[in-house]
């Protein structure tokens, strides 16, 4: 049986963005500075086949820059019959296998335990994940090796298109704001803070946050946030 894609296609969102443009106005008149300067919000999701498959690129992409995680990602895709990762293959690979792709011991260790977990029903299924609270989501998640919350966040936000998530670890987030409200960088505390006037539509935030980034710096922001081990 096909697995069933998170999302029908890369623009569905999980909220109408128009009422979350709206609402961000509304409870913050920075913010509505930001979106006047930004524009139309335009963020798009990133269809995979599974929770499985995102959690692996997840994984190959840490600590390094799109196109170098990018390769080390297509070598171990090429690994598979079909071009993609599935949990019992993966399991089946050697270490010389994965190391010859490029992936660190670290992140060998890393699929494999997220390989493990899919295939004995630790890892929960798309079907599962749809029902279940962001929180929740982000717990479970967690308890595979190698992912932390940050990561989990970004799944929420650009997988699954949930509209309250507010990555306040991320650092261009927090950039974000120290530019946008011309003050220092905002610890997490503070910034989880200041949030709560976006909910239920922080997701929409976050996205302003990081394009006022790009607009000072004149590069595209890649989201990063802290190392995850």
């Amino acid at each position: 049986m096909a697995a069933i894609p998170l999302v029908d296609r890369d623009d569905a969102l999980g909220f109408d963005p128009s009422l979350a443009v709206a609402h961000l106005r509304a409870s913050d008149a920075v913010l509505a500075r930001v979106i006047d300067e930004t524009g139309p919000f335009r963020m798009r999701l990133r269809p995979t086949p599974s929770v499985f498959a995102a959690l692996a690129q997840a994984i190959a992409y840490q600590q390094l820059n799109g196109k170098a995680a990018a390769a080390i990602f297509a070598r171990v895709c090429a690994l598979f019959p079909d071009g993609a990762p599935t949990p019992e293959p993966m399991l089946r690979m050697t270490e010389e296998q994965l190391r010859g792709a490029g992936l660190s011991r670290t992140k060998l260790l890393s699929l494999r335990d997220l390989a493990q977990r899919a295939a004995d029903g630790r890892l929960p299924t798309l079907a599962e994940i749809r029902d279940l609270p962001d929180e929740i989501i982000i717990e479970r998640l967690s308890e595979v090796r190698g992912i932390g919350r940050w990561t989990a966040e970004m799944l929420l936000m650009f997988r699954l298109g949930r509209p309250d998530v507010l990555p306040v670890d991320d650092y261009g987030v927090r950039k974000g704001f120290s530019i946008a409200y011309h003050c220092e960088m905002p610890s997490p505390k503070e910034l989880a803070a200041h949030g709560v006037r976006w909910k239920p539509y922080r997701t929409a935030a976050s996205w302003y946050l990081w394009r006022v980034v790009e607009r000072v710096t004149a590069s595209k922001v890649v989201p990063l946030g802290p190392a995850e081990g």
